[in-house]
């Protein structure tokens, strides 16, 4: 976060790109001081900046992600006092990273082995920051936010915006990442790039992805099963839920090692365990006691939206965690009773696969059960 290298901010073109430079953190960094109730002037003041900076970190005429860690530590710490809101705090950590990020997949002149987004294994908060300016989806812990206190005058962005042809460039570096990654010490790396490249809604996306997993060839089980996870939660994201049925069918149910990583892994995404992952490995060698539950219990409930292209994975996974953690109906009262309301609607649907609504049912017993 110390700062990007020339060539990531200009493309090694000298050309300066502003969606390269900051433009996630400075987005976040304006809805922070718009929930604050501060014009620019009145944040450079308590800031004791000019208003101009304010307006450069914001637009990343001036990147946040060149500010000094230190600085940028006082900075968080002073819009804390402040009274920003907790989940826009950490937006603002994971931002910078975002940006990063962004940089090192639109810079082509990083080489394979040296891109940071091969460099640990992804949590949700950190790609949900990363993709808003190509999805347009606001990040989960930002979507129940009060209307701003400060009203914004005329036409403004309603998230971090990309250059012209950045996004359709992300994309293309993403595919190529995907397909020039083939030394299995670049597993990870491909592995994140097949998933971020799931997020672009052209029409051959799909076709691309059926190619690609055509000419894969993995050795071991675990990158099998995560190649097979990643194929079908892009496919699912693209409204195929036929790939995700597939992979319940035969990468987790009646297979005791599938199911246990599937849980391994969702623990992971969601945050539910802290510590950082440099490989994938960590999903075979997590015991299930070194993680609780009631977050990846919640997250879970807040996913059983049929329409949702994960739904048949969200019923599973929560049928599945409920088989080693019915405890979790009684440490979670909230997310119990959502799933208690919830479960009635699900069951009258008449598009429920056999398979979801037989674990609905079961879900519905251990509910009985817990409560007898």
């Amino acid at each position: 976060m110390a700062g990007l290298p020339r060539t990531a901010l200009t493309g090694g073109q000298g050309t300066p790109s502003r969606a390269r430079g900051g433009v996630i953190s400075g987005y976040v960094f304006r809805v922070i001081r718009e929930q604050l109730g501060h014009s620019q002037e009145s944040l450079a003041e308590k800031f004791r900046a000019s208003a101009d900076t304010i307006a450069g970190w914001e637009s990343g005429r001036r990147p946040l992600t060149s500010v000094p860690v230190g600085q940028m530590l006082v900075h968080r710490h002073r819009l804390m006092r402040l009274g920003a809101p907790a989940a826009l705090l950490l937006a603002l950590e994971r931002a910078p990273e975002a940006d990063v990020l962004m940089a090192s997949v639109l810079d082509e002149d990083t080489p394979l082995d040296a891109s940071p987004l091969g460099a640990w294994v992804m949590q949700r908060d950190l790609v949900e920051v990363l993709t808003w300016p190509l999805s347009g989806t606001v990040p989960t812990p930002l979507r129940e936010l009060p209307a701003p206190r400060r009203p914004r005058r005329g036409p403004v962005p309603v998230g971090p915006e990309l250059s012209p042809g950045e996004r359709p460039r992300f994309f293309a570096r993403m595919r190529e990442i995907t397909e020039q990654a083939r030394d299995p010490k670049l597993f990870l790396l491909r592995r994140q790039a097949l998933y971020l490249a799931g997020y672009d809604d052209a029409p051959d996306t799909q076709d691309w992805l059926s190619t690609h997993q055509r000419t894969t060839r993995h050795e071991d089980w675990l990158s099998r099963w995560l190649n097979s996870r990643s194929v079908a939660a892009v496919a699912a994201r693209q409204g195929d839920r036929d790939r995700m049925d597939h992979f319940i069918d035969t990468a987790l149910e009646g297979d005791d090692a599938g199911e246990a990583a599937n849980l391994a892994y969702w623990a992971y995404w969601i945050g539910e365990t802290i510590s950082p992952q440099l490989s994938d490995d960590f999903i075979t060698s997590t015991p299930s006691a070194s993680w609780a539950g009631p977050k990846l219990f919640d997250h879970l409930v807040r996913g059983l939206t049929p329409n949702h292209g994960f739904f048949d994975l969200n019923v599973h996974s929560l049928w599945a965690l409920l088989a080693v953690r019915p405890t979790l109906l009684r440490m979670s009262p909230e997310a119990g009773q959502a799933l208690r309301q919830q479960l009635p609607v699900m069951l009258d649907s008449s598009e429920l696969s056999r398979r979801a609504r037989r674990e609905l049912e079961g879900i519905r017993y251990a509910i009985r059960v817990a409560e007898a």
